[in-house]
């Protein structure tokens, strides 16, 4: 090689095996790799499967870009054969556990393969805080990826720092975050039980943050121009070195990248198109509660009900559960009622295609951080439904400081497949027809919607905040001692 050339960094790429993480790591990967990294994926079999066709395009492209196989271990977490990835549980809320334990089973391959390879860097999913240690072992650099916003990091670091919600008796009375740059809001019964008590979750965030905090930085799928204050909050109060480097899912450029993006969908690619194509700009509602909610029998016939009293077009994308036969039977009736107005997609949806498209004016979602920031740079304002995780504090981005959302009021953590409170069709019903109406709130939201999208996607190319952030970081990479033979 010309001296004259700089070198080429490789960076190994280690996502957790769950959708809503693995999907943005496939991207970033993807994105290091076009600024000339040379990059390893490190994932199991089956999880493989599911980008493989993507990473295969890029190499014929001439990107450097790879995929190391790992086996899943599922005999000695307990866990069936077969099951490889968070989102294929019927009930992941009762496998957890034993799922997250097994995680360590993974560190004797993955350091061999660190042995073997000696990459110049590792970006690692936060569910492996391992990693940090035994990279800094061979003295090579790790980088976290948590899958969410600066937002939420800082209002988790608050928690940590200042306890506000132990002086609160009442689960529904609301109390300031402090110290953020924001009044921002919350209640008990919006936060997780590891916030609440010690449990198996709590220990695990602990290591988490002990990661953190000896790790070269961490990773964020976000823009800067999208909340600025917290980027700065996060570097200089926090104190963490970070990059921004997102939206990642904008890596994305063709067709068959966006339709393929995580899975395949279980309806003909036309069809949808097709369908979309007939409906006017900005009149289709499109509903997701992403990978691992699932909703129960009596909450999906509400949703069904107030779609129908609204009157709207809709998308709606479901995940049902294989043993409930009520859910089967509300879920079928309703779209037979349906056809000709909306579409039913089970299981798995191409998301970006469907929010990039013209006639899709709304998106009804969990408030996961990839719908999140997938629906800001499609310029498509949402109906806001946190269920769990870091949700709640999603959607206060997304109403309060962005305002770009309505909220349907929900005000309680849910587990992962379970469900307390019921939203009612009356309400489903009212902020679709608020969000999907001409009224002057809702122009609001779809003009600054679309000004975000604009930013997004100037954050993200070349000049661009995003760009400039991630150019900066392999610089910095570059100029690290080497890993230790």
């Amino acid at each position: 090689m010309d001296s004259t050339e700089p070198y080429q960094l490789h960076v190994f790429f280690f996502p957790l095996m769950a959708q809503g993480h693995l999907i943005p790591f496939v991207d970033m990967a993807r994105r290091f790799s076009s600024h000339g990294v040379k990059v390893t994926i490190i994932t199991t079999p089956l999880n493989a499967c599911l980008f493989s066709n993507t990473i295969d395009r890029d190499k014929q492209l001439g990107l450097d870009i790879s995929v190391q196989l790992i086996p899943f271990p599922s005999e000695e977490a307990g866990l069936p054969k077969g099951y490889e990835n968070a989102g294929s549980f019927p009930n992941f809320s009762a496998v957890a556990l034993k799922f997250f334990n097994g995680l360590s089973f993974l560190q004797q391959p993955f350091e061999e393969l660190l042995q073997e390879h000696r990459p110049d860097c590792v970006v690692a999913d936060m569910a492996f805080p391992w990693v940090t240690d035994v990279s800094a072992k061979l003295g090579i650099p790790s980088l976290i990826f948590h899958g969410t916003c600066f937002f939420s990091l800082c209002i988790s670091d608050s928690f940590r720092r200042y306890t506000p919600h132990e002086n609160i008796k009442s689960e529904t009375d609301t109390f300031v975050v402090p110290g953020l740059p924001d009044q921002i809001e919350l209640t008990r019964s919006q936060l997780s039980d590891d916030l609440k008590k010690k449990t198996d979750l709590s220990k695990m965030m602990e290591r988490i943050r002990e990661s953190e905090r000896k790790s070269f930085g961490i990773l964020v799928n976000s823009f800067y121009e999208l909340e600025p204050a917290y980027a700065d909050h996060y570097r200089t109060v926090v104190g963490r070195k970070a990059w921004h480097v997102g939206p990642v899912s904008l890596s994305n450029r063709n067709i068959a990248d966006k339709s393929e993006r995580g899975n395949r969908a279980s309806i003909n690619e036309h069809a949808w198109l097709r369908w979309l194509d007939s409906k006017k700009p900005n009149s289709v509602l499109y509903v997701s509660f992403g990978s691992m909610a699932r909703l129960t029998a009596t909450q999906l016939l509400e949703i069904a009900m107030g779609i129908e009293a609204s009157g709207q077009s809709f998308i709606w994308v479901l995940r049902l559960n294989a043993e409930d036969s009520e859910q089967k039977r509300i879920t079928e009736e309703f779209e037979k009622k349906m056809e000709g107005r909306g579409l039913i997609i089970r299981d798995w949806a191409p998301q970006i295609l469907f929010l990039d498209h013209p006639a899709v004016g709304g998106f009804l979602t969990h408030c996961g951080w990839n719908s999140t920031l997938e629906s800001i740079s499609a310029g498509v304002p949402m109906i806001t439904w946190p269920l769990f995780a870091e949700q709640f504090y999603n959607e206060k981005l997304i109403t309060q400081v962005l305002k770009v959302g309505m909220s349907v009021g929900t005000m309680e953590y849910q587990r992962v497949g379970g469900e307390k409170a019921l939203v009612k069709r009356e309400v489903i019903m009212k902020v679709v027809e608020q969000l999907m109406g001409v009224g002057e709130e809702a122009e609001q939201m779809r003009s600054r919607a679309r000004e975000l999208k604009e930013m997004a996607e100037r954050a993200f190319e070349e000049g661009g905040s995003s760009y400039a952030d991630l150019t900066a970081l392999i610089e910095e990479l570059r100029l690290h001692p080497r890993p230790t033979v």
